[in-house]
């Protein structure tokens, strides 16, 4: 592979608190999935990170979430599939209100934390979510993780699919990620995650916690905004992808 994305987690602050260093991750990636008050942001938050998107030139897509802010979108609200269609189209609709004010344009989706890992799962709330994205104006891509029913989902509606890994958390056998809090869940060395992404990229196949390897395909790696070594871990992964020759370009 001669080229891939490199996408992060960013505008998840919240009135006065703050989360992450997004101007420093936003020279580094090529794209950023912004928050879009369901697990986290405001309208001021948004409209600050879709500036800072349009400055610096990255391409800019909306991550919904479960509306948990006290739990960050980390845990699954029992919801029907009509809600989850409701509730990601209504954050989608706002980001894109505040992104036309500054004057940006949002042209993907992925969605955040529990639901995002719901999804993956099941299908039924994956059709929900690419029902509701495809519902949307501006022909929205669906960046979704690799190997999942939200991928598949995705595809059967038609619409612009983007596989999706992770540079940061570990795989299941079953393609799925890790639990949070699980052992292996969470990649925290920077030369760790980058041999893995580099095997990936040559091979085609994923390590897994406690299995064996598994086939995945990628056109976006995510490497989360909101750690404490989140921009060290980002700007090192830059660095040895590209000089192993590969070419770090926004997918769309």
């Amino acid at each position: 592979m001669t080229h891939i994305d490199l996408n992060s987690d960013l505008g998840e602050a919240y009135g006065p608190w703050s989360m992450g260093d997004d101007a420093a991750m936003l020279d580094i990636v090529n794209s950023a999935n912004i928050a879009c008050g369901g697990h986290a942001s405001d309208p001021e938050t948004m409209f600050r990170s879709l500036t800072l998107c349009k400055e610096k030139g990255v391409q800019i897509g909306a991550h919904p979430g479960y509306a948990d802010p006290l739990g960050f979108g980390r845990r699954v609200i029992p919801m029907t599939p009509p809600e989850i269609e409701r509730m990601v189209a209504a954050q989608i609709g706002t980001l894109q209100g505040i992104a036309a004010l500054a004057g940006a344009t949002v042209t993907y989706v992925k969605p955040h934390g529990a639901l995002n890992n719901f999804a993956a799962a099941n299908r039924e709330a994956a059709d929900a979510i690419a029902r509701a994205v495809k519902a949307m104006p501006g022909s929205l891509a669906l960046l979704a993780v690799s190997g999942t029913e939200l991928e598949t989902a995705a595809r059967a509606a038609g619409l612009t699919t983007v596989s999706e890994i992770f540079a940061d958390r570990g795989y299941q056998p079953n393609g799925q990620l890790a639990p949070r809090g699980t052992p292996g869940a969470m990649i925290h060395d920077p030369d760790q995650a980058a041999e893995r992404l580099l095997h990936f990229l040559a091979t085609g196949l994923m390590p897994t916690v406690n299995g064996d390897p598994i086939p995945l395909e990628a056109a976006s790696i995510c490497v989360h905004g909101d750690s404490p070594g989140a921009v060290a871990m980002a700007r090192h992964l830059s660095a040895r992808l590209q000089a192993e020759g590969v070419t770090l370009k926004a997918f769309t």
